[in-house]
């Protein structure tokens, strides 16, 4: 083969590749890559279920609006306790509101006293011993003696008729909270359950004086649930009244639905 011969075929096979690269390049742009499957997305956390549902109760009358019902909700418990307890011990307004949210606080290490339902026990906190070594006086428990007999004295199963008749109302204040997924009556078990676990203390209670306020000196007492430290602020008696009375309502409302009624929904927003 001549030199110009070979020089047009190697010319040839040149333009041959370069065609080849730029046709493949061409087909590239032209192309859609690939799209990697996207990740699936999380799935969102499970609705929390309900461990102790409340039965439906028929109702005679609707229900008032949850910030029209102090009124009828105080008639209704005054047909528990009587009028004159009611007036005597009952905040004027804003009741079950002050209930879930006292309630709410139990557990936690203080209680909002501004939203309490009941109203202050009277007297004066009473201490006993010395300047060098003060205990929690026996006197104490005589504040809380009325209203405990109050308590100790009322039928548990109309307590809780009560409960479940205005329960749509509960679970309203208990979402208007802030738990808009939440359950009032499983949050009242465990209330009732921390209450239920309240130490019985038998003897001198020492405390001590650090700011306003007195605290227990033991630390292991101090460090207990507000609602625990008012069992035993009341004296082990008078806890012993409430812890039994908290045992028939509890024993009541985790009991099954009668008759297979379906649990109460969480209602609108009043």
């Amino acid at each position: 083969m001549d030199r110009q011969k070979l020089l047009a075929l190697i010319a040839a096979v040149a333009l041959v590749a370069i065609a080849a690269v730029v046709f493949h390049e061409y087909r590239k742009g032209r192309e859609p890559e690939q799209a990697s499957a996207p990740a699936p997305a999380p799935k969102p956390p499970p609705e929390p279920a309900i461990r102790n549902p409340v039965p439906e109760v028929p109702q005679e009358t609707p229900l008032p609006a949850l910030k029209e019902s102090d009124a009828p909700f105080r008639d209704s418990v005054a047909g528990v306790f009587g009028k004159d307890a009611v007036s005597q011990f009952l905040a004027p307004n804003d009741v079950i509101r002050r209930i879930v949210v006292t309630v709410d606080n139990m557990p936690r290490k203080k209680v909002a006293v501004e939203r309490r339902p009941i109203l202050p026990t009277g007297g004066s906190f009473a201490t006993a011993g010395t300047e060098d070594n003060v205990t929690l006086s026996p006197n104490n428990y005589s504040r809380y003696a009325p209203l405990v007999r109050l308590v100790e004295a009322a039928d548990a199963n109309q307590l809780t008729a009560l409960y479940f008749r205005y329960y749509p109302l509960f679970q309203t204040a208990y979402e208007d909270l802030g738990y808009p997924k939440g359950y009032f009556n499983d949050r009242l078990v465990e209330v009732i359950d921390d209450l239920l676990a309240a130490p019985q203390v038998n003897g001198p209670i020492k405390l001590v004086q650090p700011r306003v306020f007195y605290e227990f000196a033991d630390p292991a007492l101090e460090s207990r649930s507000a609602g625990q430290k008012l069992m035993i602020r009341m004296g082990p008696e008078n806890a012993a009244a409430i812890k039994a009375k908290l045992t028939q309502v509890r024993n009541i409302i985790v009991a099954k639905n009668p008759a297979g009624a379906p649990p109460q929904a969480p209602p609108a927003q009043q």
